[in-house]
């Protein structure tokens, strides 16, 4: 997994493609690219049979630059990276920062990928791409671009919740306005808490239950475990939230409806 830190200071997690799952990807494009050659060369040859042999030969060289060139090229610039080996798989080409590719990109990818995958029959392509550690090929590596994983199995998320030791004392607790930072980190310990290291997720839990008591009284019970007093809170202010949020929407409602009782007149 790559790390890219945006101008906004995020950073994003990305998974760059694995050589096989990059294989697999080519294969299926070189497979649709041949398909279509072998297409055209069939309507060619049914529909040029009085040319000479010169024009056959410039036409079957056009029909070539068009099936393993143009098309790529235009079918990674117009789906910005995709392709039908790509959809396939899950990847997508994307810059080395992680933005789109454009149309210069894909020139580059084009031209050279006719080179070490037809030319060389992906000799070229495969000696770079395993000694890369994104499995580059050379195309890659020229455009300044590689193969990201999008199709990403995604974990459930953890919905934090009181314990049951812990409902009556948070229900009648006073949460203020915790903020933004310190929920964020909370909340972000709540989903990741399962794969940290025993010491440190025991330490992390106490630092961000002692920021949590800053804004929550009356203090929680003696003996409460600091991850399951961050779970409290959390849960608690969500469903307070929740729970604000659906009485405004019902308040909205009712003057709406009254709203639409009131005699409308028209002036003249």
């Amino acid at each position: 997994m790559s790390s890219i830190i945006t101008g906004e200071a995020v950073v994003l997690e990305l998974r760059p493609a694995s050589f096989a799952a990059r294989a697999l990807g080519l294969i299926l494009d070189v497979i649709a690219h041949i398909v279509l050659l072998v297409l055209l060369i069939i309507l060619i040859s049914a529909a040029s049979r009085d040319l000479d042999e010169a024009a056959l030969g410039a036409i079957f060289l056009t029909a070539v630059v068009f099936s393993l060139v143009i098309v790529p090229i235009a079918v990674e610039t117009l789906t910005r990276g995709r392709s039908l080996g790509k959809l396939a798989t899950g990847l997508r080409i994307v810059r080395d920062d992680g933005g789109s590719i454009r149309f210069r990109h894909a020139v580059i990818r084009g031209l050279l990928g006719f080179l070490e995958i037809y030319l060389t029959f992906g000799g070229l392509a495969i000696g770079v791409a395993l000694f890369s550690d994104k499995s580059k090929r050379l195309g890659d590596i020229v455009a300044g671009t590689y193969s990201l994983r999008q199709r990403v199995p995604s974990e459930p998320g953890i919905l934090p919740m009181a314990p049951p030791y812990l409902q009556a004392w948070v229900a009648l607790a006073d949460i203020g306005r915790v903020p933004d930072a310190t929920a964020r980190r909370a909340g972000t310990f709540i989903q990741q808490a399962h794969r940290m290291a025993p010491a440190s997720r025991i330490n992390m839990a106490a630092s961000l239950a002692g920021e949590l008591t800053r804004y929550v009284a009356p203090p929680p019970p003696a003996g409460t475990i600091p991850e399951d007093y961050i779970g409290a809170v959390l849960g608690e202010r969500r469903n307070r939230e929740f729970n604000r949020l659906r009485q405004a929407e019902q308040r909205n409602v009712v003057v709406g409806e009254r709203l639409r009782r009131l005699p409308f007149t028209t002036e003249r």
